[in-house]
């Protein structure tokens, strides 16, 4: 994932504990094809009757059903393709339809003055998908130094996430080469509205 990080021991709550291991679920699989082990770990995932549980339980289902090459291919047709994937999961894509434009720039801006730091390995824009995705659940358990408050990842969320991501996971979920990924899409989607949610109160 294009950023770096400094790991953090810190005290959370179970909510955002949960929070911020299902933001870096989602960045795992939006970062490079599922391989056998994270395949393994899906299939024995649990839902509950919930909307996000059915997702959950699909997602579960779909993965021991899967091969590593199976989601490997189906990775690279939706995010890499030939020229380019079905989706393009970065943020001025999404919003300018063009890449490295204005809201990488302001994403840039706004990520040094909280310990965020692009990782020298990775050439690809930070406002990929995984990254932010990565930098929620940073932010929410304190893996950039310290835990932030609701009121910054708020702002940091609606500003750089919640402008473009549950648009792209819709787009996920009825993606015409999804099938693994197309309850990640609806996991993503439903977790943007919950978030936007808790957000607000």
């Amino acid at each position: 994932m294009p950023i770096q990080s400094v790991a953090k021991s810190t005290m959370l709550t179970e909510s955002e504990r949960l929070r911020a291991d299902l933001y870096r679920l989602l960045a795992r699989l939006l970062s490079a094809p599922p391989d056998f082990q994270l395949l393994q770990t899906l299939s024995e995932l649990s839902g509950d009757d919930t909307e996000l549980g059915r997702a959950i339980g699909e997602l579960s289902a779909t993965a021991g059903a899967m091969s590593a090459g199976e989601a490997g291919e189906e990775y690279h047709n939706l995010f890499i393709g030939v020229g380019r994937g079905e989706l393009v999961p970065y943020g001025s894509y999404y919003l300018t339809g063009f890449l490295h434009e204005k809201p990488l720039a302001r994403l840039r801006n706004d990520m040094a003055p909280l310990g965020i730091g692009r990782s020298p390995k990775v050439t690809e824009p930070e406002d990929h998908a995984s990254a932010l995705m990565e930098m929620m659940a940073g932010l929410i358990d304190g893996t950039f130094g310290a835990p932030q408050t609701l009121t910054v990842q708020k702002q940091f969320f609606e500003k750089h996430v919640g402008s473009w991501m549950p648009h792209f996971y819709g787009d996920l979920e009825t993606a015409r080469t999804a099938r693994l990924y197309r309850p990640v899409g609806t996991i993503g989607r439903l977790f943007m509205e919950i978030e936007v949610a808790a957000f607000d109160m």
